[in-house]
């Protein structure tokens, strides 16, 4: 039998260009670590936790937050867990051709001179971060606010906004985006991807 080599040739193309797509950030095994080295971070920076609480961003960031929320937990620390929306509070806001549905607020405790760590799934423009300090104001002054994120996309900030603590810094441009699957959320596995836009 045999093979016209052409054809071999335009498969493994085509296989390259599909590779190229998408590629993996975070396999499960090393976002469990990350996440673990996360939750060393803080307790390094909070010791007991006593005046703190976290935020975690509607709508993705509440996933990250509750993963973080219990491992921490499992290590016998209980610190407050909330859910911010942001939606009102962003710049885009009117901008948009259809409306945006907001997400629930949670926030069963005061914030007022409170520690307070954000946590979201990705730093991208840093737009989202600084309308959530914004929307954060309606529950409190706090103290200090620090901001957790999963992924820090380098070179796309419109903002002069920072992570305290990151899980993975990535080189990305605008005609990327990072995806961000957990089982919390009804994937498979815990993975992160980044995806070429077409």
């Amino acid at each position: 039998m045999t093979v016209d080599r052409r054809l071999l040739t335009v498969d493994f193309f085509l296989y390259f260009c599909a590779g190229m797509q998408k590629k993996l950030i975070l396999d499960s095994k090393q976002l469990d670590i990350t996440l673990s080295r996360l939750c060393q971070q803080l307790i390094e920076n909070h010791s007991n936790f006593s005046n703190c609480v976290l935020l975690g961003l509607q709508p993705r960031g509440i996933f990250l937050a509750e993963l973080i929320h219990q491992r921490l937990k499992s290590l016998k620390i209980n610190v407050p867990l909330g859910y911010l929306d942001a939606t009102f509070h962003r710049d885009d806001f009117r901008r948009r051709d259809t409306p945006v549905k907001a997400s629930e607020n949670r926030v069963p405790f005061a914030i007022e001179g409170k520690n307070v760590v954000l946590i979201d799934d990705v730093l991208f423009t840093g737009r989202t971060v600084r309308a959530a300090l914004d929307a954060m104001i309606s529950f409190g002054r706090p103290a200090k606010v620090e901001l957790l994120v999963l992924v820090d996309r380098k070179a796309t900030r419109d903002l002069p906004i920072a992570a305290d603590y990151v899980g993975k810094h990535v080189d990305t441009h605008d005609t990327q985006k990072v995806l961000v699957e957990l089982e919390a959320k009804g994937n498979k596995q815990n993975k992160i991807w980044l995806i070429n836009k077409e």
